[in-house]
């Protein structure tokens, strides 16, 4: 973010709204008048507050949760038993290019990955799908459906927040393959 947006966001919008208020607060020769223009200062501030600094991003936290108890987390439908040299040291499949799109875990199986974006902009809500299909009988074999958001935080020179669920250590799909790729015990 440039620092004259910055500025912009931190000085200049409630300077302006300062601004205002003291001049009305000053040309109001009532009592009853001066108090409804303190509460509606009251109520400008904390709107903008609210609309910069975090209030959206507790509504869309909240629809990501819900989301996410709705259809998040990992399916497998079917598990696959594969010799020992097709994974790594920490378990997972070896033959995982996820540069080949589709083709990215060879040529029996096939690779789905959808990002749908329910909303974009500040704050970003989304959802990440992926799954992987047998390409011999095109039988799903396993899916994985997570939910998140980016952004929405009061601005400033951080980075923004996000919030993802279900939450997990490594990556859905490698959450997802090492559930549905088992390793044979040379039977």
């Amino acid at each position: 973010m440039s620092f004259l947006l910055l500025m912009f966001y931190w000085l200049v919008i409630p300077g302006l709204a300062l601004f205002v208020v003291f001049a009305v607060w000053r040309r109001t020769k009532t009592r009853v008048r001066k108090t409804i223009v303190a509460i509606a200062s009251l109520v400008l501030f904390l709107g903008l507050f609210w609309l910069l600094g975090g209030g959206q991003r507790g509504l869309v936290d909240r629809q990501v949760r819900e989301l996410c108890a709705k259809d998040g987390g990992i399916k497998v439908y079917e598990t696959v038993k594969l010799p020992a040299d097709k994974f790594n040291q920490w378990g997972q499949p070896n033959f995982f290019r996820p540069t080949q799109g589709e083709n990215a875990l060879g040529p029996d199986y096939i690779y789905k990955s959808d990002d749908h974006f329910y909303r974009q902009g500040a704050p970003t809500m989304i959802r990440y799908r992926h799954q992987v299909i047998r390409r011999s009988d095109l039988k799903l074999l396993g899916e994985t459906i997570s939910y998140g958001r980016g952004g929405g935080d009061l601005p400033g020179p951080w980075a923004p927040s996000s919030f993802h669920c279900p939450p997990t250590a490594e990556s859905s799909e490698i959450a997802l393959f090492k559930k549905l790729f088992i390793q044979s015990n040379g039977e």
